[in-house]
């Protein structure tokens, strides 16, 4: 069933990662001096919410294969472990001081990561409940 509290948590993990897919490089000022050229940065941040985004929504439409959902759940929180990472990355290569400001946005990933760990949590339930009635079969 689509109809499921997890859906509504990878829903929302999707719609936080696809409206910064969408322009990421106009909500943030960020100078990415880790790759060669800045604009390609915002594009591979970008990449990265779109997929994240896009594994999310996958994820509700296989809500028949909750194995499956669980793995397409961890990885989906490992991108955006790596996202983190990259921000914070970025952030301490930054120069000057004026960089305190702009960590605001190193968070971003983490309210999906627990919206995901969430939605994790409750299709590992729903699984544990459907083997417990195939047992009394």
């Amino acid at each position: 069933m689509i109809q499921r509290t997890q859906s509504i948590y990878l829903f929302l993990s999707g719609i936080i990662s696809s409206i910064f897919a969408m322009k990421f490089d106009q909500l943030f000022d960020i100078p990415l001096q880790w790759l060669n050229n800045p604009e390609k940065g915002d594009y591979v941040f970008s990449l990265a919410f779109f997929t994240s985004a896009l594994i999310s929504f996958l994820t509700i439409m296989l809500f028949k294969k909750r194995s499956l959902q669980i793995k397409l759940d961890w990885l989906n929180i490992i991108l955006n472990v790596i996202l983190i990472g990259s921000f914070v990355y970025c952030l301490f290569t930054l120069p000057g001081e004026e960089n305190s400001e702009k960590g605001i946005w190193a968070l971003i990933p983490l309210a999906s990561i627990v919206l995901l760990s969430i939605a994790n949590r409750l299709i590992k339930k729903d699984d544990d409940l459907v083997k417990s009635v195939d047992r009394f079969r």
